[in-house]
């Protein structure tokens, strides 16, 4: 049986196996359960029986479930058939797990949004991703990359940038570099300051990021606060801990 890559679903099937164990040993220890996004022709799922995880596959294409079924003779138990999007992962898994995959490009941002708000369960990410997101991620303060999800990533993961992946091994080959990511659940539970507001000022922060914070949050605050030498600063000069500091400061009335 022949899986054809879609375009639709952003699928390019990896097809270098020892990139594809690389990747898989990626996972640290053994979780009590590892989900993969989108398997596809499963060059990912096959060593799993290796390192004897426990896991779950979640797939959209009916011809890639077909595919695993039939090949890999993957049990109808360990397969939901879906969208992980639209997903009630806290429903479907209310245990700690790891999640990993080949995300396609154009929902990475999607999945690792979904990630925060699982942060709770989700342990650890292991995936592959457009190279430059990968860089964006890991990206320290001060650094022109740094943005959104760094920040919002960085508050709750270690994030490793593991190894960069050529073209040459896909079908149908991106456009683009690919690399491997691990994020890592760090141990803050919970941010000093109300959590959905430093969303709120992050995202509000970096959608103006050529402007300074007095300019782009100018609504969060009062006219006082806003007197503060912080204040004077771009969004990608601040750290985790900055943005907790002006979420703390920020007007909640």
């Amino acid at each position: 049986m022949f899986v054809r890559p879609k375009k639709s679903l952003g699928q390019h099937f990896l097809n270098d196996h020892n990139i594809a164990r690389k990747i898989v040993d990626g996972i640290l220890g053994n979780p009590e359960l590892v989900m993969e996004i989108g398997p596809g022709t499963g060059v990912l799922t096959r060593y799993f029986a290796e390192k004897k995880f426990n896991f779950k596959v979640v797939e959209i294409d009916k011809e890639s479930v077909a595919y695993l079924k039939s090949n890999l003779q993957i049990s109808d138990d360990k397969i939901i058939e879906g969208d992980f999007l639209q997903l009630d992962l806290e429903k479907l898994f209310p245990l700690q797990y790891a999640i990993i995959g080949n995300f396609p490009y154009n929902i990475s941002s999607q999945i690792f949004f979904k990630v925060l708000e699982n942060r709770q369960y989700v342990t650890q990410v292991v995936c592959m991703i457009q190279k430059e997101v990968a860089e964006r991620l890991a990206a320290p303060p001060g650094s022109k990359t740094y943005g959104i999800l760094s920040v919002l990533l960085q508050a709750f993961y270690e994030i490793k940038y593991l190894f960069t992946v050529n073209e040459n091994v896909f079908v149908p080959p991106p456009k683009v570099k690919s690399a491997v990511i691990r994020l890592t659940r760090n141990s803050t539970l919970q941010l000093d300051c109300n959590e959905t507001l430093f969303f709120k000022i992050v995202k509000a922060a970096f959608n103006q990021r050529r402007k300074t914070l007095r300019n782009s949050l100018r609504g969060f605050y009062k006219p006082e606060i806003l007197d503060l030498e912080i204040f004077n600063l771009r969004p990608e000069r601040l750290d985790v801990q900055g943005f907790v500091e002006l979420t703390k400061m920020a007007n909640t009335k």
